[in-house]
């Protein structure tokens, strides 16, 4: 029975209770983060709190503990949940408070944690690719808070999962945003392309680090969205997400991406971020 933190308790996770009427379930009221945890270490931590606070701080939020306060957290959850390589969600919503849209005044906010698991992927994910479609953006226009209300990505996921895809790539006025539940790069003359930081896309702490890596190898980069026309004839598509790593898309709109294989330059980015994982520079 896993543990979960709750208003500044660990309890058993079937003791975990929220008002009815607390924000985050009446309006999607709060701010999320996910994050991977290898061999009892957070990956990344630091970076993953800084986005924490720039979600608070894009919504208007208090932040409910200091940096310190949620690392000492996670690290006695995850202890508790000896479970391997976890993914950590942590949530905070706004709090308890009759319903209104207008924002309630000395409401304490809700803050919640829990760890699971990393499932392992299929083996043939990284052998042959994953499929995915292009679909139409229709999320809101702050994609770079990472808010719990995800309705619109699960829709657009749901319309990958049912023609047997793995992500939906969004594409808005054109261009290739990102994924459904991940950032998206697309190789291009050998150049190296992912959308850059704004309102649209989600500042990934993964998309972050291939970046890093890119650029420690020599790896030509550029931080500009791709047109749906030219994410069409890429070379290389790949997708990154805090649990899925990076994954080389093979297949598009029901059309093989170049070959139909991984790319050598994905293989590259692959092998560079696996040896980052094992040295445990989180």
């Amino acid at each position: 029975m896993n543990t979960v933190f709750l208003n500044g308790d660990f309890i058993h996770a079937d003791q975990a209770r929220v008002s009815v009427f607390d924000r985050g379930f009446l309006l999607g009221d709060g701010v999320y983060e996910v994050i991977p945890v290898y061999a009892g270490r957070p990956f990344r931590l630091i970076q993953h709190l800084q986005r924490l606070q720039r979600s608070l701080d894009g919504v208007r939020m208090q932040n409910p503990y200091s940096d310190d306060k949620w690392s000492d957290i996670i690290a006695q959850l995850v202890t508790e949940n000896r479970q391997g390589d976890q993914a950590v969600y942590l949530q905070v919503t706004r709090g308890v408070a009759p319903r209104d849209h207008v924002f309630p005044e000395g409401v304490e906010p809700t803050a919640f944690v829990m760890s699971n698991p990393i499932k392992p992927l299929p083996e043939s994910y990284k052998r042959d690719g994953i499929k995915a479609i292009t679909v139409e953006d229709i999320r809101w226009s702050q994609c770079d808070i990472k808010a719990i209300t995800l309705l619109p990505n699960s829709l657009l996921r749901q319309k990958a999962q049912d023609v047997g895809a793995q992500e939906a790539l969004l594409i808005r006025d054109g261009f290739m945003t990102e994924g459904s539940a991940s950032n998206s790069y697309a190789v291009l003359d050998g150049v190296l392309y992912t959308a850059p930081k704004d309102e649209k896309v989600l500042p990934g702490i993964t998309r972050d680090l291939v970046l890093e890596l890119a650029d420690k190898a020599g790896i030509n980069y550029r931080e500009q969205a791709v047109s749906d026309a030219d994410l069409h004839r890429a070379e290389e598509i790949w997708i990154s997400s805090s649990t899925r790593e990076v994954l080389p898309v093979t297949t598009l709109d029901d059309k093989p991406v170049a070959t139909g294989k991984p790319g050598p330059i994905w293989q590259q980015i692959d092998a560079l971020y696996q040896r980052y994982k094992q040295e445990g520079k989180v």
